[in-house]
C-alpha cells in the first residue's frame, strides 16, 4: 500500500466525520492562535520599549545624588544634596567620552495663563539638555547661556502645555505664564513626542534655565541630577567610569568609601525592561501553549475512538495483506492532517487576532516569522506525539480478533 493510497484513505476517513474532525482541530486552532497572539503582544511591547528608549537617547547617562539604597533603608536628607554645580562643571570640562552634559533641578506645580491652568513639572536645565534627550524646538528658540547667567525668567514648553493653556489656538511665543506666582516668558515650543512605553506624556514638559529654578523657585545650591550623553552608545561604559572617577575625586572619597552618587544608563534600563518583557512574553506563551497540549490530548482521544470504531475495518485490511506499518501510517497520517490543518487555521486566526488587538486596543504588535514557524512546528509535533500511541495500538491488533470485534 503506497503513500498516496494511505493519504486518500485518511482523507476519506476524516471527511466521513467532518464535525468530529473540526472539533478535534479546535484545540490546536485555539492553541496556535493564542501562542502567536501572545508572542506578538510581547514582541510588540519589547520593540516599542526599544524604540522609546532610542528616542530618549540610547547613550544617555543619568547621575543622581546619594548612595544606592539597600534593603529599602531611607537615606539621610543630606545624602541627597551631594551633587553640586562644581560637579557639573568638572564633568563638562574634564571628560573625554561625554558629548553633552546638563544639570537638572525640577519643581512641580500649576502653570497658569488667564483662566486656564495645568499641573506639570518645571525642569531647570541647560541648552544641551535638548541634545541629550533628543528634543527639538519647533517654534521660537531655546534659551541660551546668557539667560542662564542672568537667571532669566524664560521657558520652553511642550505641546501638551500649549494645548491646555492656549486652547483657542493663540501663538504662545512671547506670552507670559505663571508658575508658583512667578512669571515666565515663553520663548519656544518643543516638537511633539507623544507618550512613551511607560505611559508618560513626553509633551507635558516645561524647560527653564537651571539657575532660574535653583534661585527663584527652589532656593537651593545643589542639583537633583545631572544628565549626560556619551559620544556613542558603545562608549557608555567608558563614560560612566570616567564620570565616576571625576565625582569621587571632587567629593574627596577615599579608596574603599562607597559612592555618594548613583549612575544609571539607558542601556541598563533597556536591559532591565527587555528582561522583564521577555519573561512576561514567555509566561504568556506558556499559558497559551497549554491549549496546544489540550488540543493534543483531544487528538489522542479522538484517534482512540476512531481505532475502536474501525476495528473490523482494520482486521479486514490486515487479512487482505495490509501490514502493521501500513495501519500505523494510516492513523498517524490522520493525526498529522488534523494537527497541520488546525495549525494553518490557527496561524490565520492568530495573525488576524493580533491585527484586531492593535486596531481596537492600540497596543504595539509585532508578529515575528519565527513565532509563526515555531507554532506550526510545535502543532505538527503535537499531532505526531499524541497520534502515535493510538496508531500503534491499531497496528498491533490481531487480524482475527479484529474481524470478530463487535
Amino acid at each position: 500500500m503506497n503513500g498516496t493510497n494511505l493519504f486518500k484513505i485518511s482523507l476519506r476517513a476524516l471527511a466521513n466525520n467532518k464535525m468530529r474532525a473540526f472539533l478535534t482541530m479546535l484545540g490546536i486552532i485555539i492553541g496556535v492562535a493564542s501562542v502567536i497572539t501572545m508572542l506578538a503582544i510581547g514582541q510588540g511591547s519589547k520593540k516599542s520599549i526599544q524604540t522609546q528608549i532610542s528616542e530618549m537617547g540610547s547613550n544617555m547617562i543619568m547621575i543622581y545624588p546619594g548612595a544606592e539604597r539597600r534593603g529599602g533603608v531611607r537615606q539621610d536628607p543630606s545624602a541627597m544634596q551631594t551633587l553640586k554645580l562644581t560637579d557639573y562643571a568638572a564633568i563638562r570640562d574634564e571628560t573625554r567620552y561625554v558629548s553633552a552634559v546638563s544639570p537638572n533641578v525640577s519643581s512641580s506645580g500649576q502653570f497658569i495663563y488667564g483662566n486656564n491652568n495645568y499641573p506639570a513639572t518645571m525642569n531647570g536645565v541647560s541648552p544641551e539638555y535638548l541634545t541629550i534627550r533628543q528634543l527639538v524646538v519647533e517654534d521660537g528658540e531655546m534659551f541660551d547661556d546668557s539667560d542662564i547667567v542672568s537667571s532669566a525668567k524664560v521657558c520652553v514648553i511642550g505641546k501638551t502645555i500649549v494645548d491646555n493653556l492656549f486652547p483657542n489656538g493663540e501663538d504662545p511665543i512671547g506670552r507670559v505664564i505663571r508658575f508658583n506666582k512667578i512669571p515666565f516668558r515663553i520663548v519656544g515650543v518643543l516638537k511633539a513626542k507623544g507618550y512613551n512605553s511607560m505611559g508618560q506624556d513626553q509633551d507635558a514638559v516645561v524647560l527653564a534655565p537651571y539657575t532660574t529654578v535653583m534661585k527663584r523657585i527652589l532656593a537651593v545650591t545643589y542639583l537633583q541630577s545631572i544628565y549626560t550623553s556619551a559620544l556613542t552608545e558603545d562608549m557608555t561604559d567608558e563614560a560612566i567610569d570616567e564620570i565616576s572617577e571625576i565625582l569621587r575625586s571632587n567629593h574627596r572619597l577615599r579608596e574603599g568609601d562607597d559612592d555618594d552618587f548613583n549612575i544609571r544608563s539607558q542601556q541598563e534600563l533597556s536591559s532591565m525592561l527587555n528582561s522583564t518583557t521577555d519573561m512576561m512574553t514567555t509566561l504568556l506563551a506558556c499559558i497559551a501553549g497549554i491549549s496546544l497540549v489540550v488540543g493534543g490530548i483531544g487528538i489522542m482521544n479522538i484517534m482512540y475512538v476512531s481505532v475502536t470504531e474501525r476495528t473490523r475495518e482494520i482486521g479486514l485490511r490486515m487479512s487482505v495483506g495490509a501490514r502493521g506499518i501500513n495501519i500505523l501510517a494510516q492513523f498517524l497520517i490522520e493525526a498529522i492532517m488534523i494537527s497541520i490543518t488546525g495549525g494553518l487555521i490557527g496561524i490565520l486566526f492568530g495573525v488576524g487576532a493580533s491585527v484586531v488587538v492593535k486596531a481596537i486596543l492600540n497596543w504595539p504588535i509585532y508578529v515575528q516569522p519565527w513565532s509563526v514557524i515555531l507554532s506550526f512546528v510545535v502543532c505538527t509535533i503535537t499531532g505526531v506525539f499524541f497520534g502515535w500511541y493510538p496508531a500503534k495500538k491499531a497496528a498491533n491488533l490481531d487480524p482475527i480478533e479484529a474481524i470478530r470485534y463487535e
